[in-house]
């Protein structure tokens, strides 16, 4: 099949985006024009600029990739603006055909004088919801002949963050100054799950996940059992941040301990060499036995093809990223984009480089794409994520007699 047809067949697809964030997928110029009115100073104020100084191609690491969000938090401090934010973000992703997406954040970062954690989550859903009903009118969508755009929220709780990044998280660090920091963000996260499951059960928002994130290395998904002991009581789902930039062990952790029914990145599954567990003496069996489990489990990893490149300069060619061989264990793995903006990426692209980089058969490629429908913390009941999956596998499968017919017997 010539290149132009599959091209066109990964654009038409429907997709789904379960790993991306929110701060993180602002436009370029919706940021300059924030800024300008609320007086954030910029390193630049030119689309250029900020790509050369900002958003760059390449990053030294995890903590450099993560500077670009003390921006973009910073002018998302107004109802007006996450609304915004959210509403461009969501037609983003449907004029590329994500049809269902899990967008994520950190309430805590946006909450100030002036918004509440309720006004934050009212303010982002109401852009959401906004482009989705818009979306939702397109006749072919009306008619049936096209699955519907959906998505849900999933709320981040935090490792640590930046000094003066968040007024909330300044508030609550001087509060508690006597404490250490770890466990400070570790109480946040308790009250971000308890204001979460109010929001969810008496406002409708459809909140359907939680998270942690920031840097992985130094503050390991364990500090956080408690609020996800608490989402996971109140049927929560959850998705851990983990071997983003540190080992196995911290997938292990994000399983076991914090119930993770998914995992962000997953990036140092098979790397036994990253294994800091003095106790762990057969670390290739370690490796073996942990995928294994994640295999029959049937836990989803969120892979950041694009993003994994940027973070981690050691990884010189995209064909020897881990996906890889998680695809060769048969795995349950979805393509996402973390960051549209940071990463400079698209899930059209992201597909695009794992069919051009990793061989993947039609199947394997079916496989992922339905993958990230069907362990998608769908909103609605059980009944009505399995209709919507089969409208997509149905319109999945016209789109794929078209664009790859089988060759005649």
């Amino acid at each position: 099949m010539k290149p132009s047809r599959i091209a066109e067949f990964i654009r038409r697809m429907p997709k789904t985006d379960l790993h991306v964030h929110l701060d993180g997928s602002i436009r370029v110029d919706t940021l300059i024009d924030l800024a300008g009115e609320t007086g954030v100073k910029l390193p630049s104020y030119s689309l250029d600029g900020l790509h050369k100084l900002v958003f760059k191609d390449q990053y030294a690491s995890l903590v450099e990739y993560l500077e670009g969000f003390g921006y973009t938090v910073r002018v998302m401090q107004s109802a007006e603006a996450l609304e915004r934010v959210s509403y461009e973000f969501a037609w983003d992703n449907f004029n590329e055909g994500v049809r269902y997406f899990e967008v994520r954040f950190a309430p805590f970062l946006h909450v100030n004088d002036a918004l509440s954690v309720e006004d934050v989550m009212k303010a982002v859903n109401k852009g959401l919801a906004r482009a989705k009903r818009e979306c939702n009118r397109k006749p072919e969508i009306v008619s049936g002949a096209e699955p519907p755009v959906n998505y849900g929220i999933i709320a981040c709780g935090m490792r640590a963050i930046f000094p003066g990044m968040s007024p909330y998280f300044d508030m609550l660090l001087q509060v508690h100054r006597f404490s250490k920091p770890k466990r400070v963000f570790a109480l946040a996260s308790i009250e971000l799950v308890q204001a979460m499951i109010r929001i969810r059960d008496t406002m409708g928002i459809p909140i359907v996940g939680l998270d942690i994130a920031g840097a992985e290395k130094g503050y390991p998904p364990d500090d956080h059992v408690e609020a996800f002991d608490l989402a996971h009581r109140n049927f929560l789902k959850k998705t851990v941040h983990a071997g983003e930039a540190y080992g196995p062990e911290s997938i292990f952790q994000a399983i076991t301990l914090l119930h993770a029914d998914r995992i962000g990145h997953g990036f140092y599954l098979f790397s036994p060499g990253r294994i800091t567990d003095d106790s762990i003496t057969d670390k290739r069996a370690y490796v073996r036995q942990l995928a294994e489990f994640i295999a029959d489990r049937r836990i989803t990893i969120e892979v950041c093809l694009t993003s994994n490149m940027q973070t981690n300069p050691h990884l010189r060619k995209m064909s020897d990223h881990a996906f890889r061989k998680m695809n060769a264990a048969r795995l349950s793995t979805t393509l996402c984009t973390d960051n549209r903006t940071v990463s400079k990426t698209t899930v059209t692209k992201e597909i695009g480089l794992a069919v051009r980089h990793f061989n993947l058969s039609r199947v394997e490629l079916k496989d992922i794409v339905i993958y990230g429908f069907k362990r998608s913390f769908f909103p609605g009941s059980y009944a009505d994520k399995r209709e919507y999956v089969r409208q997509v596998i149905d319109y999945y499968e016209k789109l794929e007699k078209e664009y790859c017919p089988k060759p005649p017997a």
